[in-house]
């Protein structure tokens, strides 16, 4: 694909200034501004979390990309498409919503530090919400940047469900992995909710033991390209990136700092 990247979509769990700063939310906001501005089209997506103030923030619903339902575990859910605009970059950015997944006052925990028992759910209707938005925008990406691991379910529905959408044909996916993987389980049904098209079990089989560890192997095993985005990232999903032979960016904490990994990120999606 070298140097024929022309559009980035990017599928993020933070941005600032929608939640607080950190390092994932930093890059979410900067690095489709900065790709932006290197001559690429983007498209920018995030959860529309409860914590969220819609008047704030002014988003909006956009009402032809809202109104189909997605089918989770044998039930219809309500997809609902938000955007809002930074306006000193340019830049639209869209949250995929609904009131059962997303209108909770914390983002993957209760008040009380419990991990969300439905977290699987709302990944799975994240990644196919950001995919069937896509394809109603008719906007065919070069590359998916996915960012957190409320994206990590995006990567086998693209290759494995969607790949024969020509939206998404060319489409190559690219993995940015942080610190923020889940120490609790997921459900123990994620690989049966998981299911869709042309995935079988044996695609899904790592999720037999459905921690956070390996979703994000999952993920890493349908993608294309790796980002270390953090210094705390497992040993044992890098090493699995690492064994399976994928191009890997390494971490660098001075290029986080200064600026400079927006062109580090941009040579590494031309060169995949």
């Amino acid at each position: 694909m070298s140097n024929s990247v022309k559009r980035v979509l990017f599928v993020n769990s933070e941005m600032f200034p929608y939640l607080p700063e950190s390092d994932i939310a930093n890059v979410g906001r900067y690095l489709p501004q900065g790709i932006q501005d290197r001559k690429k089209e983007i498209r920018s997506f995030m959860p529309r979390y409860g914590c969220i103030n819609e008047r704030k923030n002014q988003l909006h619903e956009v009402i032809r990309l809202s109104g189909m339902n997605i089918v989770i575990n044998d039930v219809d859910r309500p997809l609902v498409i938000k955007v809002a605009s930074i306006s000193a970059a340019r830049m639209q950015v869209y949250f995929i919503d609904n009131e059962d997944y997303f209108h909770r006052k914390n983002v993957y925990c209760d008040e009380n530090g419990k991990f969300f028992e439905d977290n699987c759910e709302r990944a799975i209707f994240f990644a196919r919400g950001v995919l069937e938005t896509v394809k109603k925008l008719r906007w065919a990406p070069d590359v998916i940047h996915c960012q957190g691991w409320i994206s990590q379910v995006l990567p086998i529905y693209l290759k494995k469900a969607y790949i024969d959408d020509p939206i998404f044909s060319n489409s190559k996916i690219v993995l940015s992995l942080y610190n923020d993987t889940p120490a609790e389980n997921f459900a123990a049904d994620f690989k049966d909710k998981i299911a869709l098209g042309n995935i079988t079990a044996e695609d899904v089989d790592i999720l037999s033991e459905p921690s956070g560890i390996n979703l994000a192997k999952l993920a890493a095993s349908y993608s294309d390209g790796i980002i270390l985005g953090a210094d705390e990232v497992p040993a044992e999903i890098v090493d699995f990136c690492k064994e399976a032979g994928l191009p890997v960016l390494p971490y660098n904490a001075e290029s986080l700092k200064d600026g400079s990994y927006i062109d580090d990120y941009n040579s590494f999606y031309d060169s995949i």
